[in-house]
């Protein structure tokens, strides 16, 4: 008796087979090559960077020369303010003056000597007390006068002194104020053109980037066209191939004959002599 077996097979067709194993062939042949990436590079310091840092390195204690001409005018200043300096501020005509009260108190002095003397009978006791009494007058007046004078013109100079002073103290305030001034606005500039320099070195920066991007994509690009098939081969349709066998079992020549019957033993015995089951 006969046996039937029916053995399904899924398979592919043999174009997408040749196909993927062309796939697995150029991944292989892909991964013993390896993958040398590009190098990350760092955008130097712009032009204008470097600019501003020597600027900076060169304008440092800039504001000194200020500052050590603020220290001699106020040292100055405090030179004027001392008290034996008011004789400096002192109006050069003083002695002038001084010498004009001297000569107008000595005519004074000389007109009432002329008139005692020419008083009639000349100078008597009592003219001669008189006279005295207004010479002494006018010796008080003359240095009433000269006090008065002296006085005037040390307040004065006491006054140009202090105004003096003050102004150089000012002075001295100003340029110490300037060298500061220098510095900030040196140092603001510095900042203006350092942060202007940034912006050009993230636009390099930036370059730098995009050109290893650029460099990376067409470093996987093989591996990632790979990918792409591989997707499209996963979706590609399959089929069956169904494959029959029978079997039977082997049987010997009796059993055959034993199933013609009589006739088939009748050809059972001439077949042996002939020889033919040895």
């Amino acid at each position: 008796m006969a046996i039937d077996k029916q053995e399904v097979i899924q398979r592919e067709s043999p174009e997408i087979e040749a196909y993927k194993l062309g796939l697995l062939e150029s991944a292989k042949s892909l991964a013993d090559q390896g993958v040398t990436l590009p190098t990350q590079q760092v955008a130097g310091m712009s032009g204008l960077q470097q600019a501003a840092l020597d600027q900076a390195t060169s304008g440092i204690g800039g504001y000194q020369p200020y500052l050590e001409e603020a220290g001699y005018t106020i040292g100055d200043a405090q030179k004027v303010f001392a008290p034996e300096a008011v004789t400096e501020f002192l109006n050069p005509y003083q002695q002038a003056v001084q010498d004009e009260i001297d000569r107008s108190f000595d005519i004074q002095l000389r007109n009432a000597n002329l008139q005692a003397a020419g008083s009639p009978g000349g100078p008597s006791a009592f003219g001669g007390s008189r006279a005295g009494i207004e010479a002494l007058e006018i010796g008080r007046n003359r240095g009433d006068a000269l006090a008065k004078a002296l006085a005037t013109g040390f307040d004065a100079a006491s006054q140009r002194q202090l105004a003096t002073g003050e102004a150089l103290s000012q002075l001295g305030l100003r340029q110490a104020a300037l060298g500061e001034t220098t510095q900030n606005l040196g140092q603001q500039s510095q900042g203006f053109l350092f942060d202007l320099g940034k912006q050009q070195q993230a636009q390099q920066q930036a370059e730098l980037e995009a050109q290893r991007q650029s460099e990376m994509s067409q470093l996987y690009e093989p591996y990632q066209r790979l990918s792409f098939l591989s997707d499209i081969y996963k979706g590609a349709p399959s089929t069956q191939q169904t494959i029959s066998a029978s079997t039977s079992p082997s049987v010997s020549p009796a059993q055959t004959i034993l199933g013609l019957g009589i006739g088939g033993l009748s050809a059972f015995a001439g077949a042996k002599e002939a020889g033919l089951f040895g």
